[in-house]
């Protein structure tokens, strides 16, 4: 791994946490448009990669943060958040007064507004903002970003918002906000992927052609954004993750959770819920969320179209 290099001259400098498909993308977007970027990951490899393409790289949070005006966040979780702020070697105590903490992870509303309450009296911003577009979005900078935090902190954070996203929602001026909507797109997401693989596994148990069927679905009513963009990977039959099984698992359970506290029913997400588990427990927890047409075509014998590529969870 590179040790973090010396200030390259004056302007904006943001340090980003968490260079996976998504962070790193986010992370080039920023240096694209004339930030000073400092990565880190806990794996240097994906360090060294940010390195070589013209970035800075750090040996731990701390030493990524020290210096920057933005801190973007880009981990799986609450409790991932959390340590990257409080950890050892974390960002909270290192951050200069006045920066502003970018929070992109998927989290309960409730877990958002603690750590902005946390962030915030050691003197400095909380952004809660969650991103959707995948990681093909976030290489271009055309990610949503859905935001709520101060006026300050949304005023600091501009630079890195405009690089990396083409909307950026203001959502309000309490960190939760954003969160809350984020756990709507996902309740949608994840009922539209379930109902996706559904019914293509479904079609291919009655023997259709399953192209055709895609063409047809796709110009007619029943079509979603999620139908459009998954089916592809079943009909290649290749299941390389993009977006993993498990992060619906993790999501649609902040889902229940946030339900059960406002005693109010999610029933099509609880039933989607547990066709990820099922395909968690299957094996196929690290493999594309398409996958679920895998586990609808064991319970049912259909056959569905198979690769070199396609993961032998099964």
């Amino acid at each position: 791994m590179s040790p973090l290099a010396e200030n390259s001259g004056p302007g904006i400098i943001a340090a980003v946490i968490g260079l996976g498909s998504m962070g790193l993308g986010m992370a080039q977007s920023m240096k694209r448009a004339g930030l000073d970027v400092v990565g880190y990951d806990i794996t240097p490899a994906a360090v060294d990669r940010f390195v070589a393409e013209g970035g800075r790289g750090a040996a731990t949070p701390a030493a990524a943060a020290k210096d920057a005006d933005i801190v973007v966040s880009v981990v799986v979780n609450g409790a991932q958040t959390e340590a990257v702020l409080f950890g050892p070697q974390g960002v909270a105590n290192a951050m200069k007064p006045g920066a502003v903490f970018v929070s992109s992870a998927t989290m309960d509303p409730a877990v958002a507004r603690d750590l902005a309450g946390r962030v915030e009296a050691l003197g400095l911003h909380y952004l809660d903002a969650p991103i959707s577009g995948g990681a093909a979005k976030a290489a271009r900078g055309e990610l949503t970003i859905m935001a709520s935090g101060s006026g300050q902190a949304f005023d600091t954070a501009r630079p890195g918002l405009d690089a990396m996203a083409a909307k950026v929602y203001e959502l309000g001026d309490e960190a939760g906000k954003g969160a809350a909507f984020k756990m709507i797109n996902q309740l949608l997401a994840g009922v539209h992927i379930a109902a996706a693989c559904e019914a293509i596994t479904f079609a291919a148990k009655q023997g259709l052609d399953l192209d055709k069927v895609y063409e047809v679905i796709t110009a007619s009513a029943g079509n979603s954004w999620m139908f459009e963009n998954r089916v592809p990977h079943v009909l290649a039959g290749d299941y390389t993750p993009l977006s993993s099984i498990e992060i619906f698992v993790k999501d649609l359970g902040i889902v229940q959770d946030m339900a059960r506290s406002e005693r109010y029913p999610v029933p099509l997400a609880a039933a989607a819920l547990q066709m990820y588990l099922a395909a968690s427990g299957a094996g196929m927890g690290r493999d594309d969320d398409s996958s679920l047409a895998r586990l609808y075509a064991k319970l049912s014998g259909a056959e569905l179209p198979s690769s070199t590529k396609e993961p032998q969870s099964l």
